[in-house]
């Protein structure tokens, strides 16, 4: 069940509607309005299955900006 996030068009209001279906009515909770645009979620989770770190690791920091760099994007 995914979680959209939308912005209304008519009133500028950022929100969230979890959608159980493509039959799901999605609605502005602040004007009602039906008029949206769907945008970008942006989340964090952990690369290739690793653990998150907890800041405690003796591991060093790779420091490779967005991706740690092991995805071959940085030289």
């Amino acid at each position: 069940m995914p979680i959209f996030e939308y912005v209304c068009d008519d009133c500028g209001e950022r929100y969230e509607k979890l959608v159980m279906s493509k039959s799901t009515k999605i609605a502005c909770p602040k004007c009602e309005s039906s008029k949206r645009t769907i945008q970008l979620s942006v989340f964090a989770a952990p690369a290739n299955g690793a653990k998150a770190s907890n800041g405690s690791s003796s591991e060093p920091s790779s420091g490779g900006g967005c991706c740690g760099g092991s995805c071959g994007c940085h030289n």
